[in-house]
């Protein structure tokens, strides 16, 4: 049993280890990589520009609405060359706030389409589909109903599209209109902030695919219905159509200097609904084009960033898995000396945590001043990430054995400042999922863990039991008392 034990642990931990080796990949790019030198882009006369369509895919979205649609008309671009396209699936008050509000903005000359849909077919996939089949536009912008562009955005993004036909898509990055709201907010954006300032802008750097993250980017047309247009079997559209389109040889453009804020979801069950479908479309994506990536003429390299891009997710059931052997491996170094060098080589599984906390930190000294400061909040950041396990891991059990799951929109509440509250929505989770008995009942288990290490002396297992008993205690509790709280 000793054996089988040991055999599963160092093998989750040689997969977390490349996978943690990609991480210092990623950082060593960023400091040794310099950027692209900037090019001098300039739009053409307003009379000789592009129509532009803006898409806002809207489900159930009666307190943010008004926000981004007041956001994208006012967009610094010729009212002729502008439609806006609602792409309304909502079976709320949601659709009559729309049609008071388009019939508003019509009467200021802007070209407006609510475009009602009596059923959810295909999801965000279907409703942009189905908007790009009537669309005016060359260029497509997309934006989700939580967000808030500056009224120069297609000034901004649009250039690079002109300036190169092979450009099928410029993403910009997302800033944060909530981050200082609580600590689950402060988590997010730090994990965000890693992606986009990191992981998007060291892969473009680089020359390797990045992906649409589903809203704040400019398509070109064109590209989307050469790439086989909006797919609705997996839960990311976003990550599934980046691939086709690349793979067909399309180039992408990331713009870390240009971003767009967002509100990000402010209580946790709404959070960890969102970081499932995003976990979940993630293998199916893996699963779809795995075998197209290998199976292409792009170089080797592009198939190796690519294949541990599509991968990533896959790594919660292995932290899982590692966390929960932390109690036998205890057991099994007290009673088989004859392991303890073996033991000991498995101790580097620490460089995994020290790539992360380099790709994190990195992040916050790009976009943030008081970014040492930052360095305080990694702790709780780990312990809050890794309280997902569970969550997340069950998303790629599901994606890996094909279970279809309805594409559930993450709410947003027009949370900007700490006094919003967001309680008496009608939007709210109240209801307790298995994850969460789940999640407590483990933390009953670290807190064993712990004193039995404890009570053998066996101190280098403690941090990193501490790190679960915290995360899954914290995510536990946090859901109970979201789902249960009232206005």
């Amino acid at each position: 049993m000793h054996i089988l034990v040991l055999t599963i642990y160092s093998g989750a931990l040689f997969i977390l280890l490349l996978f943690g080796f990609h991480t210092a990949v990623l950082v060593w790019h960023y400091y040794n990589t310099k950027p692209s030198k900037p090019v001098s882009l300039k739009l053409p006369t307003d009379s000789d520009l592009p129509i532009v369509t803006i898409q806002l895919p809207i489900y159930n979205e009666h307190h943010v609405v008004k926000r981004i649609l007041d956001a994208v008309c006012n967009f610094n671009y010729p009212n002729d060359k502008l439609e806006i396209q609602i792409l309304d699936d909502s079976t709320d008050d949601t659709v009559e706030i729309i049609s008071k509000l388009v019939s508003e903005k019509i009467l200021l000359g802007l070209d407006i389409k609510h475009i009602h849909r009596l059923n959810r077919d295909g999801y965000k996939a279907g409703a942009l589909k189905a908007g790009l089949e009537i669309c005016k536009g060359e260029f497509v912008t997309i934006f989700d109903a939580d967000f808030f562009p500056s009224k120069d955005f297609i000034r901004q993004t649009l250039p690079y599209l002109l300036n190169d036909n092979k450009i099928g898509l410029v993403q910009t990055r997302w800033e944060h209109l909530n981050e200082d709201y609580s600590i689950l907010t402060r988590i997010q954006a730090v994990a965000l902030d890693a992606h986009f300032a990191i992981e998007q802008q060291v892969r473009n750097r680089i020359g390797v695919f990045i992906n649409f993250n589903g809203t704040a980017g400019i398509w070109r047309k064109k590209c989307i219905l050469d790439a086989g247009n909006w797919h609705a079997d997996t839960l990311t559209e976003d990550l599934d159509l980046s691939y086709r389109a690349q793979l067909k040889g399309w180039n992408f453009i990331y713009l870390n200097d240009v971003f767009v804020p967002a509100e990000l979801p402010s209580e946790i069950n709404g959070l960890k609904g969102q970081q499932f479908r995003w976990t979940k479309g993630a293998i199916e994506t893996a699963k779809k084009h795995i075998g197209n990536v290998w199976s292409s003429k792009i170089p080797l390299r592009l198939k190796l960033y690519g294949s541990v891009h599509l991968l990533a997710n896959g790594i919660f059931p292995l932290v899982l898995m590692m966390a929960l052997m932390g109690l036998p491996m205890v057991v099994i170094k007290l009673n088989h000396p004859e392991l303890h060098l073996w033991l000991d080589i498995l101790s580097i599984g620490i460089l995994v945590s020290m790539a992360s906390f380099a790709l994190y930190i990195s992040a916050q000294k790009d976009l943030h001043e008081d970014w040492v400061k930052r360095i305080f909040l990694f702790p709780i950041f780990m312990a809050g990430m890794t309280g997902l396990a569970i969550n997340n891991s069950r998303a790629v059990i599901e994606g890996l054995i094909g279970k279809k799951t309805e594409f559930t929109r993450t709410p947003k509440y027009n949370i900007i400042s700490k006094n919003d509250k967001w309680q008496g929505s009608s939007y709210k989770f109240n209801k307790i999922k298995i994850d969460t008995v789940i999640e407590l009942i483990l933390s009953v288990y670290f807190l064993i863990s712990i004193v039995y290490a404890l009570s053998k002396l066996e101190i280098s297992v403690v941090p990193f039991q501490l790190l679960f008993l915290s995360g899954f205690l914290y995510n536990s509790i946090l859901s109970l008392r979201h789902a249960f709280s009232r206005a």
